[in-house]
């Protein structure tokens, strides 16, 4: 069967003050449908322009220069103007970390999802998709613009709004990052409830491991725009085969017991301008060798994860 979203040896360059940046340097990820699936990384590792790649959301500065985005057997970067708004319309729905920016700040909330229902209901139909993501008073947040909502209730707005059409796959960016902790976990369970209803398959570009472990079947790694580590989430996070998944787990604040230290990754995630020669981890990684810095690493299937390591294989079992 075909799966529902598949990137192939993606590669997205951006030009910047007469420059190039690489952002994703042979991208490869497969997501069936129904999965729910988290993206974790540092920023600078690729989850952003992955997610805007899915829907052909790039900005202009962007250039796709290898690799294919398929939805549902569909290339989108083959797409017309017309069939990729229709993807975007019918099969996607994007949460973006900052809401008010996703809302139109001329038009009143009610009307917002009135549109977005298109056709899929009529403007009796928008208060019940406002109660569907818990907003007290929906009739008010109806009757309301953008700049009259709070963060959290302008976070919910733009959750019924990407739902209201159904899409296949919905994409959230970091959608709690702005808001604190309590409203950050009621968000999330709107989020993963709404898509568990209606049978959306969530892909969840985050910083935050407990929280991906606790929500995600399955967890994506990134580093230097490419997939370095994925499997199960609750296998890959409590034992990590790629020395940066390991680096990741050590450094999450709030997961060591009484007296242990934070442990920081030290360095940079890299800045690059053409594809990794060897490993782009390799100047941080403990145990890298030789051939780590001068050939890019093989994907390896261990343990019933995939790896992108030199060392995988030899470390099974380690515990790094």
């Amino acid at each position: 069967m075909t799966p529902l979203l598949q990137i192939d040896d993606l590669v997205v360059d951006y030009a910047s003050g007469g420059r190039t940046v690489r952002a994703l340097d042979g991208a490869a990820l497969t997501v069936e449908a129904g999965e729910t699936v988290g993206v974790v990384g540092e920023s600078g590792s690729g989850k952003s322009t992955l997610g805007s790649a899915i829907g052909g959301l790039l900005p202009g500065a962007a250039k796709v220069v290898s690799g294919a985005v398929r939805v549902d057997g569909d290339d989108v970067n083959s797409l017309r103007p017309t069939q990729l708004r229709a993807l975007r319309r019918e099969r996607l729905g994007y949460v973006f970390q900052e809401p008010i920016g996703s809302l139109d700040p001329t038009m009143r909330v009610g009307k917002q999802v009135e549109l977005a229902l298109r056709g899929r209901g009529t403007k009796a139909d928008v208060l019940p998709h406002l109660e569907r993501v818990r907003l007290r008073d929906p009739e008010r947040v109806a009757r309301s613009y953008p700049h009259q909502l709070s963060g959290g209730m302008a976070q919910r707005v733009a959750i019924a709004l990407a739902m209201a059409g159904k899409p296949e796959i919905l994409i959230a960016d970091e959608p709690t990052a702005a808001l604190d902790s309590q409203i950050r976990e009621e968000v999330l369970g709107v989020i993963f409830s709404l898509a568990a209803e209606s049978g959306t398959t969530i892909l969840w570009l985050s910083h935050d491991l407990p929280a991906v472990a606790k929500r995600c079947s399955r967890v994506v790694v990134m580093y230097g725009g490419r997939v370095v580590e994925s499997g199960s989430a609750g296998e890959v996070l409590a034992a990590p085969r790629h020395p940066y998944t390991a680096a990741l787990v050590r450094a999450v604040p709030g997961e060591l017991a009484e007296g242990e230290r934070l442990v920081p990754i030290p360095g940079q995630p890299p800045v690059l301008d053409g594809p990794s020669e060897g490993c782009a981890f390799a100047p941080r990684c403990p145990d890298a060798d030789d051939a780590c810095a001068a050939s890019r690493p093989p994907l390896v299937s261990v343990e019933q994860r995939d790896v992108l390591c030199h060392l995988a294989e030899e470390t099974v079992g380690a515990g790094r």
